[in-house]
């Protein structure tokens, strides 16, 4: 089996933390560099990242998140939003791409007046956006996070306007979900069973 089948197929959403691990600046910020290698539609990589690891934070973040140990237990919790208006930030997102000459003068151009077309006038693609893109990014911290011998688990169970006003995240910052990452417990279930392929697979 490849590495990358190994890390997906042995990924776990876990309850149970090691709470005498913690995890450095460096791992934290090495996670979050590689979820930003997600994909985003136009490359807007229109995400944001909040992690909560503090005692203090954690502390805050417990309540909004209706007292899942989790939130205490594990390393760091992340805040994964997704952002509006990435039609406004697209320009800086894409330049880097241009000056590598990955796409030409003419690319950048049509892709940043498709963008401006698609989001501008039209909040609920916004939104859409930025909940995809926030998705994407998650998952692929996840999938970061096994390939680096730590367990995560993804949390919808939380207080979205409450979080966004308690961690000060802007209007144009949407908190799509809450990922808890850390060193596995001794009380994780294995990965459990998922749907055969032939109940979820259509050929056209």
């Amino acid at each position: 089996m490849s590495v990358i089948a190994e890390v997906i197929k042995s990924r776990i959403s876990a309850n149970s933390y090691d709470t005498e691990r913690s995890l450095t600046d460096a791992q934290v910020a090495e996670l979050v560099n590689l979820a930003t290698h997600a994909p985003s539609a136009f490359n807007l990589q229109n995400w944001k990242f909040l992690a909560v690891r503090s005692t203090e934070a954690k502390a805050r973040l417990l309540p909004l998140a209706f007292g899942q140990q989790k939130i205490m237990d594990a390393a760091v919790t992340f805040i994964v939003c997704g952002t509006l208006n990435p039609h406004v930030t697209l320009p800086a997102a894409l330049k880097p791409t241009l000056d590598a000459g990955i796409i030409d003068q003419s690319i950048y151009d049509m892709w940043l007046g498709a963008a401006q077309g698609m989001y501008q006038e039209n909040a609920q693609l916004q939104r859409d956006e930025a909940i995809r893109s926030g998705s994407l990014a998650a998952m692929t911290l996840m999938l970061a996070a096994k390939g680096q011998g730590l367990v995560s688990t993804p949390m919808i169970g939380f207080d979205q306007a409450a979080v966004a006003k308690e961690f000060g995240l802007s209007e144009e910052e949407v908190p799509v979900m809450l990922i808890t990452v850390g060193y596995p417990g001794s009380a994780n279930w294995p990965q459990k069973p998922r749907k055969a392929v032939n109940d979820v697979l259509q050929f056209v």
